[in-house]
């Protein structure tokens, strides 16, 4: 299938392209790497009126490390940023994480921002910013506003932005020095979204001893579930047992409920694990 007709504008500057979603809202969208909207399109599954493509606005193609936070710009590729060695330094998790979204051909156009804006359940990205408490840059109409993680996902591919905002930056905060971080995901064939996922972040204290764990999930929930999983210690079994007592997982075509939930528990244990390791080797114990 095509998508129906629409109208396209490709503007030169970030006031032009606000000026331009504001003009098309509320039928207007944004098209960075497109590599989610173009398959809605062809399908019908989105019909907007308006197409508003931010691809000259190469101010916004940047990654970089500033005040303890890694700041991913609207046109930085999956690709640019897993190959920044002082954003994978600075935050470990990224890396970790983008190395297992869909393919190299996908990651050469798809937009990190772009992800977490789309707002997937499945998708890698929306559980890192979940998990690291991240936060968005929205310019819009009446000025730019910043929107924490905890405040941005609203539901199934829904985030807080407004048909007149476009998202200009992502931040995340850089990986602690005592803290390691893990990821790990099970799909039915390498690059499909993940079947289920987790992203795990291990804080030690002074003596070594857990003092925050976490974890957010992909593909259990209508958006990024995170869980506090600090009172299962350094016990990563202990923590799989409280990650299936405490998510609810809908089946699907591809798996049970069932399958979710025994996944989300054996997952959790293996990154805990990994995510502890990498905090002991990082504390220098």
């Amino acid at each position: 299938m095509k998508p129906p007709p629409f109208g396209y504008s490709r503007p030169e500057s970030v006031a032009e392209a606000v000026a331009a979603l504001g003009t098309a809202a509320p039928d207007g969208k944004v098209l960075a790497g497109g590599q989610s909207l173009l398959p809605l399109l062809n399908m019908r599954l989105a019909t907007p009126e308006h197409l508003v493509d931010i691809n000259r606005l190469a101010e916004l193609g940047f990654v970089r490390v500033d005040d303890g936070e890694v700041v991913i710009g609207a046109l930085a590729r999956h690709a640019q940023v897993l190959a920044d060695p002082a954003a994978n330094q600075a935050q470990p998790l990224l890396g970790q994480a983008l190395a297992l979204v869909a393919h190299p051909v996908i990651r050469n156009r798809g937009t990190t921002v772009g992800s977490i804006v789309h707002a997937d359940p499945a998708g890698e990205m929306t559980a890192v910013f979940a998990l690291l408490g991240g936060s968005v840059l929205l310019a819009g109409s009446s000025g730019e506003r910043l929107v924490s993680a905890d405040e941005f996902f609203l539901g199934p591919l829904e985030s807080d932005v407004r048909p007149d905002e476009l998202a200009t930056q992502v931040r995340l905060p850089a990986l602690g020095p005592r803290a390691g971080c893990a990821f790990a995901e099970v799909s039915r064939r390498h690059g499909d979204y993940a079947v289920c996922g987790v992203a795990v972040l291990a804080e030690l204290d002074e003596a070594g001893d857990v003092s925050r764990a976490r974890a957010a999930y992909l593909s259990v929930a209508g958006t990024p579930l995170v869980l506090d999983l600090t009172e299962a210690g350094d016990d990563p079994a202990s923590a799989g047992r409280l990650a299936r007592s405490r998510v609810a997982p809908a089946a699907d075509i591809h798996a049970t409920a069932a399958y979710r939930r025994h996944l989300a528990g054996v997952l959790t244990e293996r990154a805990l694990a990994d995510a502890l390791g990498h905090a002991r080797e990082r504390a220098g114990g």
